[in-house]
């Protein structure tokens, strides 16, 4: 099997990926029938070489003209600072001494991209002698220098076995032409050394690999098997991804329902309590999508059919945190404190992902995530997908884009508690709400190496809000110029705190409360509900809920207690207006001075209005604090990374805050507003006078609201209690909505400590239409419902009653 490189891409925007794949339905087949095939190391490298240029393209295309155009400056600004000189010390003066991880890891990454340039027809470097022996020269004199066999492992691990490794075999790749036999021999060596199989952890060999780095593992062993043409070695990669080596108990392949992987629910996590979909399950993603069209067709073509769980995983786990082409930062880990990465960059390789795997997926999926993705790419004007991506990822998109028989498909709606990870995305036609929980099992925040300085708050129930109008929100220079103390959605007090991960290795901060997460009913509204216990320092207490219904989110306070000599405050809005922004602020229907620096007091206040997001009700009237002010910040502020850190120069960015200041140690106190996305002023003072959703509890024993609406009655309990004609044998979540003869009920134990809870409600119920087994109903005229949550790990149950 010899593929040219223009059978791998043909002319005129066909993707590499089409010919790449031969499908999953057929996967079994191929292996079978290549059996006793030649086996063809120089066709699969082919592949790989255009996985990484692309392959042949029409030049005169302006979308590639300019990716070319990106990659040849970067490539040429690269080229022009490379120290070529006998005397060398380092390649790069800012990447000395050349021996530290970082630096050797970021040499690599460098190298990889002038090869890729070289590679790459129409660059200035294109097939340019004198750039391939000086890369070729650059590998030698990296391995002579700093990473060797007998070189030993110091620093962030990573560099060692997964980013120098990746990169010097992709390098390898593209420059096997010109490399001497004696110089790959080395090169493979050294690959042997830090990463000999994908299973393990070199410098920790009892420590199996899971999740992402089983991945990218699994692909630097796959290159260098066919590098070295080493059969073993790259059905060893293909095995790694369905853990054969211990039996499947780390397989990418499977759900799981603790530690790093895929969960049934959609959840991804990594490092065992992160909430990871966006960074690392991205990551994971990609590497098995990359791997599976790599090896199609060939003697190690995966066939094992639980694959389908990564198909499963790209409409269940991703699609909700995808908002127009942006991933969504609440599940970016410490990822949102690098400058280079941004939602719309990560986001961006999440859609890349989902269409390389699509190239071989069944039929019916792949219209459907090609559709999905059509979506994303035409609406997201703001950061194009074409300024993110490589030539290959481009050539997938054009190919989508220019498929008249793709549809573009319309936003994701619904409601997604996502319990193993302690997230809850609420998505409607215009908007989407992200919260950010944590918990004894989730941790607040994951900081180290030098990323996340900043993070304290970020999982103590900050919430994200994404408008369609308005997609830079969270990625134009938002982390190191937003206020960390006032993260919208926290309840926090106001002590000073020191700068987080500033040591080696990576570290994660779970608190103490049990209870994060919640319950949704049809896929529509959800109620959630959070525990904050103060961090170590800090005696606070909160509880808190929020009811996510159609067009609007309740947030509830109750319980705010501390005893610190601190003030106490509750963010409801930090909104980044931007470079130059002046949008408008009405307190009451009164408009606020634009100056910066304008702080204000409103001891009453009904409602607010920010042009551009929005309008906030305050039922029964709020001690209201506003601030309009402007913030300079470095990202070197927030990410002192090796290889991550952000740059020195300052950003500047406006912003306007809206919050309750609950005193000095408050206690017992508490706060409610609306949040009304997209809305007029008119329309907010018309909800603010008739308020549609009442509050009906909010207090140490129930949160609850009801939305006369739609019917609904949702309710969290603290414990024992009754709340809206509802009650509960314990905590939980409750959903319930009337629709004529027909009741809706949605039950969860977020905070997982019940076995069983019984539901009371407030009017007759004859019989059960459908309900989850874990449901029994005694019926009558104050039924109740006995629902099973033991082991459920804080899922919804529900059920379909009939009046």
């Amino acid at each position: 099997m010899q593929l040219s490189r223009r059978t791998l891409l043909a002319a005129g925007g066909a993707t590499v990926s089409g010919v790449l794949t031969a499908g999953a339905a057929r996967a079994a087949e191929a292996e079978h029938a290549a059996q006793d095939a030649e086996m063809d190391f120089d066709g699969l490298l082919a592949r790989a070489e255009a996985l990484l240029t692309g392959g042949a393209f029409d030049p005169s295309d302006p979308d590639f003209a300019a990716g070319v155009a990106a990659l040849d400056g970067t490539a040429k600004g690269l080229w022009d600072t490379l120290d070529r000189s006998a005397g060398r010390t380092a390649l790069w003066t800012d990447l000395a001494p050349l021996t530290a991880p970082g630096n050797f890891g970021q040499s690599y990454t460098r190298l990889r991209t002038l090869a890729t340039a070289w590679a790459t027809p129409g660059t200035s470097l294109s097939g340019s002698a004198e750039a391939a022996d000086a890369v070729v020269s650059a590998l030698r004199f990296t391995y002579d220098t700093a990473y060797h066999p007998a070189a030993r492992e110091s620093g962030n691990w990573w560099f060692w076995e997964i980013g120098a490794p990746r990169a010097l075999m992709d390098t390898c790749v593209l420059l096997r032409g010109r490399l001497t036999a004696g110089d790959l021999a080395d090169h493979l060596a050294v690959v042997d050394r830090f990463c000999p199989d994908a299973d393990r952890r070199t410098n920790s060999p009892t420590l199996s690999e899971t999740g992402a780095n089983r991945t990218d593992k699994a692909v630097i062993v796959a290159l260098r098997g066919l590098l070295g043409k080493d059969a073993t070695k790259v059905a060893s990669a293909r095995d790694a991804l369905s853990d054969v080596r211990d039996a499947g108990r780390n397989s990418l392949f499977r759900l799981t329902n603790s530690g790093d992987g895929f969960y049934e629910d959609g959840s991804f996590v990594q490092h065992d309590v992160v909430a990871y979909t966006g960074s690392y399950g991205t990551v994971l993603l990609g590497g098995a999508a990359y791997l599976l069209s790599l090896l199609a067709g060939s003697p190690w073509a995966v066939a094992d059919p639980k694959v389908s769980v990564m198909y499963d995983a790209v409409e269940r786990s991703f699609a909700p945190v995808i908002f127009d082409g942006l991933m969504m930062d609440a599940v970016r880990g410490r990822a949102v404190s690098r400058e280079r990465a941004g939602d719309h960059r990560d986001g961006a390789a999440a859609v890349a992902a989902i269409l390389l795997l699509a190239s071989g997926a069944p039929a019916d999926r792949a219209d459907r995530w090609r559709a999905l993705a059509k979506g994303w790419l035409t609406r997201n004007r703001t950061t194009p997908f074409a300024t993110l991506v490589t030539l290959p990822q481009l050539a997938l998109a054009k190919a989508v884009l220019n498929d008249p028989d793709t549809p573009a498909e319309a936003r994701t709606t619904g409601s997604f508690v996502f319990a193993d990870m302690d997230r809850v995305v609420h998505r409607r036609p215009g908007w989407a709400f992200t919260l950010s929980l944590s918990s004894k099992r989730i941790s607040a925040y994951e900081a180290g190496n030098g990323e996340n300085l900043h993070g304290w708050y970020t999982g103590d129930g900050m919430t994200y809000l994404y408008e369609g109008d308005s997609l830079g929100q969270f990625n134009d220079g938002f982390w190191p110029t937003v206020d960390p103390y006032r993260l919208p959605g926290t309840t926090v007090d106001t002590r000073e705190r020191a700068d987080l991960g500033t040591g080696g290795g990576t570290s994660t901060y779970r608190p103490a409360n049990a209870v994060a997460g919640g319950a949704v009913l049809d896929g529509r509204h959800t109620a959630a509900a959070m525990e904050v216990a103060g961090a170590e320092g800090s005696t606070l207490r909160t509880r808190k809920a929020w009811f996510l219904l159609d067009n609007a989110v309740v947030a509830l306070g109750s319980g705010i207690t501390a005893s610190d000599g601190r003030t106490v405050e509750t963010v409801v809005e930090n909104r980044s207006l931007g470079a130059n922004g002046r949008h408008r602020l009405l307190v009451d229907g009164v408009p606020q001075p634009v100056e910066q620096g304008r702080a204000a007091a409103f001891d009453r206040a009904r409602w607010a209005h920010l042009d551009g997001t929005g309008g906030y009700v305050f039922p029964g009237t709020t001690a209201l604090r506003t601030l309009r002010e402007q913030r300079t910040g470095t990202w070197r502020s927030v990410n002192t990374g090796a290889d991550t850190g952000g740059s020195t120069d300052p950003v500047t960015r406006r912003y306007v805050t809206l919050w309750v200041d609950h005193g000095i140690s408050p206690t017992d106190a508490g706060y409610a507003y609306v949040l009304l996305p997209g809305a007029s002023a008119a329309a907010t003072a018309v909800w603010a006078h008739s308020q549609p959703v009442r509050i009906v509890a909010n207090d140490a024993t129930a949160q609850a609201v009801e939305d006369r609406r739609t019917g609904l009655t949702a309710v969290h309990f603290w414990g024992a209690g009754s709340a809206a004609g509802i009650t509960s044998s314990g905590p939980a979540t409750v959903l319930v909505r009337r629709r004529g003869a027909h009741v809706s009920v949605a039950v969860a134990d977020p905070g997982r400590t019940q076995t069983v809870v019984s539901v009371g409600l407030p009017y007759r119920v004859r019989s059960v239409a459908s309900s989850d087994d874990t449901v029994i109903l005694a019926p009558g005229p104050r039924p109740v419902l006995t629902v099973a949550v033991g082991g459920s790990r804080g899922h919804t149950h529900r059920a379909e009653l009939v009046r």
